[in-house]
């Protein structure tokens, strides 16, 4: 398993949601498999020098979300994707997240074009085949 999440603590962007975030992207990208086991909460937080509450609550949105899934005794594991939300529900819930990503660029002075090219190249980084419905692992 290759998890290496930074913390930015200058960041609006809350902490909890920051671990989610980079969860996220690790599947997406393929650092992390299903069948990877997380590091306990302990050890997450005392590596990122948070509270444990916080890496909790970061660990309760995923598996809520059915990123994650708790094996008694055994810890948090990478579990198969399963259809959590229905097609609009899952637009709704992109929507400000577009909205915020297109926000931040805009600051940063991105064109459109380049924002078009630094989306596109991550979409090419990530590993689940969007034909299939975004499964992951292009299962």
């Amino acid at each position: 398993m290759n998890l290496n999440i930074a913390i930015n603590t200058g960041s609006t962007t809350p902490i909890y949601k920051q671990i989610t975030d980079q969860v996220r992207l690790a599947v997406a990208t393929g650092k992390l498999n299903v069948g990877d086991q997380l590091p306990s909460v302990r050890a997450m937080a005392e590596e990122l020098v948070v509270n444990p509450n916080t890496v909790s609550r970061a660990y309760t949105d995923l598996a809520h979300e059915g990123l994650i899934e708790s094996r008694a005794g055994r810890g948090m594991f990478i579990t198969r994707k399963r259809k959590m939300f229905t097609r609009e529900e899952g637009r709704r819930r992109l929507e400000p997240l577009m909205e915020g990503l297109i926000g931040e660029a805009m600051v940063l002075d991105f064109t459109l074009s380049e924002l078009r090219e630094a989306f596109e190249k991550k979409l090419s980084q990530c590993q689940w085949n969007f034909a299939k419905g975004g499964n992951r692992n292009n299962e």
